[in-house]
């Protein structure tokens, strides 16, 4: 089965050249950085984090598979597709071997959960655009990281495929929107402020610091699980290539939401 794009035309465009061009006007900005195994890209509209997403591309490492952690925002429990996915730059196969793999090893498959979410779309077009041939393995990460992490890093081991995992996930969501209003004044020094706190303890791959830092300031960091899954599975340390806000680029601060593009 193919998995056909449901946010084309609202997250990034839905003409295939027109897309193109869009995500190398972004790239163009980049300078890479090293081959990474591992990096954090967001997941928003491409004109708001389509430049920070275009650090963390820029600077992953070639692999035969893919693992795009991501999250259900409808509150599905974890899960895998086995679909291959659309975009408009065309299919991205799924690695059906090494999912087969996990769901022997004890993750679930539910496609119809990931029809609908776009965390993971979102990562795509910048990974077939940056990659060739790729092959990639949809997973949604909920608070059982640590059981997802090690049936992952069991399935790498026994099937010895070189891998990039890639999570999903923006920052602090601030404002009327999302109903977060920790401070009311300073606002874009304050949201800089607190997602750099959660960022140093990625850097330093201090995972339960990171949760607990989650919890204690109730920061609304969306894909804080997917996070801390790649943070166990690879155990390395973080090096942040770019954060900014989407206040930073309208100027309107009543609803912002951080953007960070973390490698590994």
């Amino acid at each position: 089965m193919i998995r056909k794009p449901i946010v084309a035309g609202q997250f990034y465009e839905e003409n295939a050249d027109k897309l193109k061009e869009e995500i190398k006007r972004f790239l163009d900005y980049v300078k890479k950085e090293k081959n990474a195994i591992g990096a954090i890209s967001p997941h928003a509209g491409y004109s708001f984090s389509g430049r920070c997403a275009a650090y963390a591309y820029t600077s992953i490492d070639d692999a035969e598979l893919y693992i795009i952690l991501g999250f259900s925002h409808s509150g599905f429990p974890a899960s895998i597709s086995l679909d291959d996915f659309e975009t408009p730059l065309g299919i991205v196969k799924n690695d059906n071997e090494f999912g087969k793999r996990l769901i022997e090893n004890g993750l679930k498959e539910d496609k119809k959960s990931h029809n609908n979410e776009h965390s993971i779309e979102v990562q795509l077009p910048f990974l077939q655009y940056v990659k060739k041939d790729i092959k990639f393995i949809p997973v949604f990460v909920d608070e059982n990281y640590e059981k997802i992490a090690d049936i992952i890093k069991k399935t790498i081991k026994e099937t010895n495929k070189k891998v990039v995992i890639i999570a999903s996930s923006d920052f602090t969501h601030y404002g009327f929107n999302y109903g977060y209003f920790p401070f009311y004044v300073n606002v874009k020094e304050n949201m800089h402020n607190l997602d750099k706190g959660a960022i140093r303890l990625i850097e330093d791959n201090n995972i339960k610091g990171f949760l607990d830092y989650c919890e204690r300031t109730n920061a609304t960091i969306c894909g804080k699980y997917p996070i801390a899954c790649l943070m166990k599975i690879l155990n390395k340390k973080g090096k942040l290539l770019k954060y900014y806000t989407s206040g930073d680029i309208t100027g309107d601060y009543s609803s912002a939401v951080g953007y960070a593009a973390i490698v590994f």
